[in-house]
């Protein structure tokens, strides 16, 4: 098992906070996505305290948790306790792109967070972990552990196809003429049954194409190399200053799976299965398979992904916790 102390991150909106919505509102008339002001993105399914009581049970080797918030905290929170670090907007984002209300803003500068170390796992507010991991499971050998394949963009409604189009964009242009060696290189990670056989078919499939049509992405935690950021911002440092500088998410914007997409082409991974975590974006035709996922914590992590066909937001709240508190019923000491 890996000696390495490896950080979690957290980033959290309290989108009922009254000051947060004042602020916002001040920029509200500036052009950005239409989703980027959508309810869903800030409604709170009011479970964050799983998500501690998971991460001290599951993981109680974490070397660190840092917690990024605007400035409120829930009032449950201990914040207290010797290895959590609250991290203010204010503490780690540079002035000129504040504030700020784009998710990408928050998640590209994580880099500069004091004290973070060296590896460290990001993860949104909405994925968990539900049963016991390892620290190998997120980083082995030094680097990152990931499920990997190439895919093809896919551009529709609510999807993220602009922004890992936009990704793409910089992968090419520093590795598109690197396709054939880098694929050569890491022969036995691109085709390792480990990733599922439909990525390792559909990575085939795309092998003809002379550039990266794009890569499969699961919205799990993010395990990343402090070093990888760094690296990116200073070779495209333009691209990423842009980004920054939008209040609100736009379509023109890369976003953090641009270094998850970097280290693949870097060779910086090592495969990990498919079978570790789930994402379920909720709506009717699932949420019952989401609710035994959690209870009979048939995953080591699980995204309980919110979206704007998740009907009757109340009471699935309501039944998505109660699986939470079936596994995880005891308060962890990060609660007061």
């Amino acid at each position: 098992m890996s000696e390495e102390k490896i950080d979690f991150v957290i980033a959290w909106v309290d989108g009922n906070d009254p000051l947060w919505q004042a602020e916002k509102a001040e920029y509200d008339k500036s052009e950005k996505m239409k989703d980027s002001d959508s309810t869903v993105r800030y409604r709170d399914w009011d479970n964050l305290q799983y998500w501690f009581r998971a991460a001290e049970k599951f993981a109680p080797w974490v070397n660190r948790i840092h917690f990024i918030t605007w400035g409120h905290l829930p009032q449950w929170l201990n914040t207290d306790h010797p290895k959590l670090n609250i991290v203010n907007h204010r503490d780690y984002i540079p002035e000129k792109y504040l504030p700020t209300f784009s998710s990408h803003t928050i998640e590209l500068n994580i880099h500069r967070i004091a004290g973070l170390s060296d590896k460290f796992v990001y993860f949104n507010d909405d994925m968990f972990i539900t049963k016991p991991v390892s620290p190998d499971d997120f980083f082995k050998n030094g680097l990152p552990c990931d499920t990997f394949g190439l895919n093809c963009i896919y551009f529709g409604h609510d999807s993220a196809g602009h922004f890992n189009g936009s990704n793409m964009e910089i992968i090419n242009t520093e590795f598109r003429d690197k396709k054939r060696s880098v694929m050569k290189r890491d022969f036995r990670k691109w085709f390792s049954l480990k990733n599922g056989w439909r990525k390792v078919m559909k990575t085939f499939l795309l092998i003809p194409w002379e550039w990266f049509p794009g890569f499969h992405y699961d919205h799990l935690p993010s395990n990343l190399l402090k070093q990888t950021l760094e690296d990116v911002w200073d070779k495209y440092y333009e691209v990423l200053d842009k980004t920054c500088m939008d209040k609100f998410r736009t379509e023109s914007n890369v976003n953090q799976w641009l270094f998850k997409y970097w280290q693949f082409c870097t060779g910086d991974y090592m495969v990990r299965s498919d079978k570790f975590g789930e994402v379920f974006h909720i709506e009717e035709k699932n949420f019952g398979d989401a609710c035994l996922a959690i209870s009979g914590q048939k995953y080591k992590m699980i995204c309980i992904n919110d979206t704007p066909r998740t009907i009757e937001f109340e009471e699935k709240k309501e039944k998505i916790n109660g699986c939470f508190e079936k596994i995880l019923p005891e308060k962890s000491s990060y609660e007061i």
